[in-house]
């Protein structure tokens, strides 16, 4: 009887390339260990004919963000990014709905903005915050600071919020350097409408800002931009620009992010970079600052000129209210003339702020 030919005798070189391939796995996979990085490794042979073998491409570590991002990405690459802390996350004996449970209902009652859950990232700035996010089943990623303490309350203007939006600013622009655009969404926004089709009517259109009050031009820079909802397209452009923002950080004491943002506006950086920019009607996208006038039309409310949480969370609870009363009547023989509950929560945090410095 003729024995079965050993085909490894006849492909040495098969024997060495696995050893070489295993060694740098055993390696690679050390790295990735000791990394906190996830590892893909693929190799596969076909075939018995050792003149020729087929090779599978070895993928290299990506890591948490970079999952993340892929995750949560939608196929033109856009993701929504919200980003939270404990105080906006985490029930207390006072408030049994919190900032993040206002956002996320918006997303359930509005009109077709379920979907868009699915390509919402959440960034949680401490650990309590990201375990409120798994246990909701988001996309969630954590964005930690050695030293700080991102947790509590950050009263507007206060130091630690100075610091909190400047973190989110250096973050936005890392997600434009790995090739992602996003819509940036403060926690306090409420979807109430998807706004994809009108951030997308015009493809030329490299970043879109709210405003606080809009005058009529979606071109002029001379409108007050609010940094509480935006998008960008990312590009050589847009990368540029904040990274010119961040870089304003260090001369920017006591001010800010959205005021530097501003300025630079102001001072005409958008043209010198070549940005085609657009800011956003009010009509559309609105907020405490300038109400929409139509309830028709609106797609996001913000809960901006307000200062507390407690306050936010008492006038978008009334905004949500205002909107099912909208819904339940919309379409009948005899529609109610519709008009907003006022922002009394938010006008009375003001108050109480100038109260307590008399």
């Amino acid at each position: 009887m003729q024995m079965q030919k050993d085909n490894s005798k006849n492909c040495p070189g098969n024997l060495v390339i696995f050893s070489l391939l295993f060694a740098g796995f055993v390696y690679l996979l050390v790295w990735s260990t000791s990394t906190s990085q996830p590892l893909i490794f693929e190799y596969r042979r076909s075939g018995s004919n050792c003149s020729n073998p087929i090779y599978h491409t070895v993928k290299f570590p990506i890591d948490e963000l970079d999952l993340a991002l892929e995750k949560a990405a939608m196929p033109n690459k856009t993701v929504i990014i919200a980003m939270v802390n404990r105080a906006y996350a985490e029930q207390t004996v006072e408030t049994e709905i919190t900032m993040l449970d206002l956002f996320l209902e918006s997303f359930w009652l509005g009109e077709n903005t379920r979907q868009l859950l699915d390509h919402l990232l959440v960034v949680a700035v401490d650990q309590t915050a990201y375990e409120r996010c798994m246990f909701k089943r988001l996309h969630c990623y954590k964005l930690e600071t050695e030293g700080v303490d991102f947790a509590g309350e950050k009263i507007f203007m206060s130091r630690d919020f100075l610091k909190m939006m400047w973190k989110r600013t250096l973050f936005v622009t890392e997600v434009l350097k790995r090739g992602y655009n996003f819509i940036f969404t403060d926690t306090d926004v409420l979807w109430l409408r998807n706004p994809m089709s009108l951030l997308n009517r015009n493809e030329t259109v490299d970043f879109q800002i709210s405003t606080d009050w809009f005058n009529g031009d979606a071109q002029s820079e001379k409108n007050f931009i609010n940094t509480g909802f935006y998008h960008a397209i990312s590009n050589n452009k847009t990368i540029a620009l904040f990274e010119t923002w961040y870089a304003k950080k260090n001369n920017a004491t006591g001010v800010k992010e959205q005021d530097v943002l501003l300025n630079l506006t102001q001072a005409g950086v958008l043209g010198q970079l070549g940005i085609n920019a657009r800011f956003l009607e009010t009509l559309y996208f609105s907020g405490f600052c300038s109400d929409s006038k139509d309830i028709t039309a609106v797609t996001t409310v913000h809960a901006n000129c307000c200062r507390s949480i407690s306050a936010k969370v008492t006038d978008l609870t009334a905004v949500l209210r205002d909107w099912k009363r909208f819904k339940a009547t919309k379409g009948g023989k005899n529609p109610v003339p519709f008009r907003w509950t006022g922002h009394f929560g938010c006008w009375s945090s003001w108050n109480k702020t100038i109260a307590k410095h008399l």
